[in-house]
């Protein structure tokens, strides 16, 4: 597997610092292979192997360990060997133990540690517990592979034949298509054939739904969480309400209530299988509190449960640039200006990129209709029209690129 560069650029800093590091991400998105790469890391600094104690909690072999009581008792122990010197904790799925902030928390109070966490839960640090940690972590959001990991993927195990490495800047259109139909879980580049991808995606979005969805929040209706599951991930890029799909959901003949399907939605993406982005009124300078958008945290994922095997590509563009975006630290909302909106307003530190998404700008009628809304913005922040269309059809100050070029623009 490659080195999940970026991340490590985010946590490697914080090594020996006194905070906890807590790493969540869906499942099978890399964060064991991350959390491995860490301790490599500190290994090679010179630090011996009886100083760095890891435990996978999904493993059978740590069951016994999966109380607070169990783990503290069982690492205290394990501290002795070392005595004197600092030891460190590397902690895979720790949503697995009950309790776990309590036994967390003790650990970083009683030893000389440095703590390492991961959890397939996006709300694992909210609640009652987590006020135990609470303002002693730094969280990292890790995500499947984005189309630059897996250019970097292609390129480490010398995928690219002769022939083809020699083409122009597009030589990657055939890993593209790959891409957004299969997705970016790491495990499944290691497969050997397209059934084989298709029988491990179906595996994880089961896991996911059974085990982090409906298991963990008691989920009651469970044909209704998978159609709801599988709307979203299928109206991926769609703004839309629980109201309104409750609305959608009486019309087939099932019977539900806006307040349970928000319970569920809240379910859905604490499992991280969708990431929502909230609009925001560019004039008025608010967050608008209706309509969220909701994106595939997969593309493989998303693809999987559609009926339909037919790749939607104006969906799936938008969502590959929505999760590039994330995983470069942007801060993502949608954009409303007067009766128009712009895909993505990217937000970092002082940095703001417009992006607009299109899979074709097949005439002028389709052209106008990406550039209009960028016109619209006053400031001078860059604008771009992303689209699969070869020819450079930038102007305005506003800068057109093909998806894949934008993709893997480093400068971005």
């Amino acid at each position: 597997m490659i080195k999940r560069t970026k991340y490590l650029e985010k946590i490697l800093p914080f090594i020996d610092q006194p905070l906890i590091k807590v790493i969540i991400g869906v499942r099978r998105s890399g964060k064991t292979v991350l959390l491995s790469q860490i301790r490599e890391h500190i290994s090679q600094s010179g630090i011996s192997e009886n100083r760095l104690i890891g435990l996978n909690f999904e493993s059978f072999a740590n069951r016994q360990l999966l109380n607070a009581e169990s783990l503290y008792d069982h690492i205290i122990q394990k501290s002795k060997d070392v005595q004197g010197k600092r030891i460190y904790l590397f902690f895979d799925e720790i949503q697995e133990v009950a309790d776990w902030q309590k036994v967390i928390n003790s650990l970083a109070v009683d030893l000389d540690c440095d703590i390492y966490i991961t959890g397939s839960n996006s709300n694992m640090l909210s609640g009652e517990l987590a006020t135990y940690i609470a303002g002693r972590y730094v969280h990292f959001t890790v995500y499947p592979f984005t189309f630059s990991e897996y250019r970097q993927y292609i390129s480490e195990n010398n995928l690219l034949s002769d022939d083809f490495s020699s083409r122009s800047q597009y030589m990657y259109e055939e890993f593209f298509d790959d891409y957004l139909r299969y997705g970016g879980l790491p495990q499944r580049f290691l497969l050997p054939n397209d059934q084989s991808v298709k029988a491990y995606l179906d595996d994880v979005y089961n896991t996911i739904v059974i085990k982090d969805v409906i298991a963990r929040n008691k989920i009651s209706d469970i044909d209704l969480l998978k159609r709801l599951t599988a709307f979203l991930l299928d109206n991926a890029g769609n703004t839309f309400s629980a109201n309104s799909i409750c609305n959608k959901l009486k019309a087939e003949g099932i019977k539900t209530t806006v307040a349970t399907l928000m319970n569920y939605i809240f379910a859905i993406k604490n499992a991280m299988v969708v990431i929502t982005a909230p609009r925001y009124d560019i004039k008025g300078k608010s967050i608008l509190s209706t309509s969220e958008k909701y994106y595939a945290t997969d593309p493989g994922l998303r693809n999987n449960v559609k009926s339909s095997d037919v790749i939607d590509y104006n969906k799936l563009y938008e969502n590959v640039v929505f999760l590039e975006m994330l995983s470069r630290g942007y801060q993502i909302n949608v954009g409303k200006i007067g009766e128009y909106e712009i895909d993505f307003i990217c937000i970092k530190d002082r940095k703001k990129i417009y992006i607009q998404v299109a899979y074709l700008l097949a005439d002028s009628s389709v052209a106008e209709r990406e550039f209009r809304p960028l016109r619209m913005v006053s400031d001078n922040f860059p604008k771009y029209v992303v689209s699969g269309d070869k020819h450079d059809f930038s102007g305005d100050g506003i800068i057109h690129k093909n998806i894949i070029d934008f993709l893997l623009d480093t400068s971005i």
